[in-house]
């Protein structure tokens, strides 16, 4: 945040110092500052300067650019998503004017967002709920509780999908369960009878019904279907562990958090627990190691460590420890109706909200070819060049009435990074004319000439003429000269 032309990073400086497990005192007798400035710097009284970053950089092994203020870059992004909304159609917004309220008046920009939030959901009941009294028979209580998962995941952004505590956590069960890479299944299963005297069976279909975990207390037994892989067999045991030995851990992390809902504190919950398996299967020093060493090789890391396509996606995402850092990857998840299911970030990508996404993504293209995995050079409106790869993949159904579920998945990152994925190979990474201008969605790309277009954009009038038909099927005013 800037405050008078002087950068104000005090929250980033207290969740790195916190990362770091320091005091106040601690952190500032290694940078030379007294205590008291210190502090005055963690509460945003005193500006960061750029000598400060330097020391802050050589004494903790980070990465200046880790210390740049995306919580502005995310708020004007978002507001701006906000104002494409029809409902703005006839006010005249200005990419500047969303910029200052985002920079100036962070809190009221939330207080939008949050208004924004609820009347959405309201617009939705309200839709559905229409549609139900035409069918006077179907007539029900209509409940929307989606607004809790954008606040979860909004969480992990915050945090750059990184927990190092629930790292070490990790790293400690390794050590006292003296876990092995491919045998973890029956590490796990022997500490969980050894330790906690809970057995694991594998349920048939019918006991299970639509669960496909499940504890009961009575016997001590930990359930799990039959139609879970061997690796997410493994995953589920290591979610169990976390449920059952960090609460405290997990607790103390939500406690910290701005949740404001008991849905999204118990879903930050559950995350969490998931993060703690995803930590126990694949370790982060040998992960980080071996992607390096093999340049990020998603097809070799997932046999290496016997995991899904998707569970090493997710692992990369994490890997933000200072001083052993990975590619700033972000990962996304989508349906064959572009409905996202998943999504992580330790990078600037600013994905959409409230909409669909660019139709010219290649995680859509995932789809016409199961198995294969998809590269590609994009664009985005800013000027910024990302590399995607996109593959699709498969959950298995539990019989003919309910069939498997098919999702794509793509991971990315800023194309200066891509020289270090063996996929991004033969490509060359600098040349714009390569790359496909994609958007954040329709409503807020002003790439006028897009034959992919389904809504028009934000400040752009709509010419409504028969004679005329452009790439898509609107044509709009060009912009005034300046």
């Amino acid at each position: 945040m800037a405050k008078d032309g002087k950068v104000m990073l005090g929250h980033k400086i207290r969740r790195l110092r916190r990362d770091l497990d320091l005091t106040q005192a601690q952190m500032a007798e290694r940078l030379g500052l007294s205590p008291s400035y210190f502090n005055l710097i963690e509460n945003n009284h005193r500006p960061v300067t750029a000598r400060l970053l330097i020391k802050l950089s050589q004494a903790f092994d980070v990465e200046i650019q880790s210390f740049a203020d995306t919580e502005e870059a995310r708020l004007a992004g978002e507001l701006t998503e906000v104002f494409a909304d029809p409902l703005f159609r006839d006010n005249d917004i200005k990419k500047q004017d969303v910029r200052e309220i985002a920079s100036v008046a962070p809190a009221l920009s939330e207080a939008v967002l949050d208004l924004y939030h609820a009347y959405s959901e309201a617009h939705v009941a309200i839709r559905a709920l229409s549609e139900r009294v035409a069918d006077r028979d179907k007539l029900q209580v209509l409940q929307t509780k989606a607004f809790p998962l954008e606040e979860v995941r909004d969480f992990f952004q915050a945090h750059e999908n990184h927990f190092p505590k629930i790292e070490t956590a990790a790293e400690d069960l390794w050590q006292r369960a003296k876990l092995e890479i491919g045998d973890l299944g029956r590490g796990l299963t022997d500490y969980l009878g050894q330790a906690h005297r809970l057995r694991v069976k594998r349920m048939p279909v019918e006991v299970m019904g639509h669960a496909i975990r499940r504890f009961d207390r009575h016997t001590n037994r930990l359930m799990l279907s039959e139609l879970l892989s061997p690796q997410a067999r493994v995953f589920h045991m290591a979610v169990k562990i976390g449920l059952l030995e960090h609460e405290a851990l997990f607790r103390g992390i939500i406690t910290d958090a701005s949740l404001t809902t008991r849905e999204a504190r118990e879903l930050a919950y559950v995350g969490l627990a998931n993060y703690f398996a995803g930590a126990v299967l694949l370790p982060y020093d040998k992960v980080y190691a071996t992607a390096r060493k093999h340049r990020y090789d998603l097809d070799l890391l997932q046999h290496r460590f016997d995991v899904t396509y998707e569970q090493i996606c997710h692992r990369l995402t994490t890997l933000q420890r200072p001083g052993a850092r990975g590619v700033p990857f972000f990962m996304i998840r989508v349906d064959k109706a572009g409905n996202v299911s998943k999504r992580f970030s330790a990078a600037p990508l600013q994905f959409a909200r409230f909409g669909g996404a660019c139709p010219l993504w290649n995680v859509y293209d995932a789809f016409a070819m199961p198995g294969v995995l998809h590269t590609q050079l994009a664009e985005m409106p800013d000027g910024t060049l990302y590399f995607f790869v996109a593959q699709s993949m498969t959950k298995p159904g539990s019989g003919h009435r309910q069939p498997p579920q098919r999702f794509a998945l793509a991971l990315g990152c800023e194309a200066h990074h891509a020289a270090q994925l063996v996929h991004a190979d033969g490509l060359q990474l600098d040349n714009r004319e390569a790359a496909v201008p994609i958007g954040v969605n329709c409503r807020l790309c002003e790439r006028l000439d897009c034959s992919q277009r389904a809504f028009p954009p934000l400040n752009h009038a709509l010419i409504v003429d028969q004679n005329l038909r452009g790439h898509s099927a609107f044509y709009f005013k060009p912009d005034p000269a300046p």
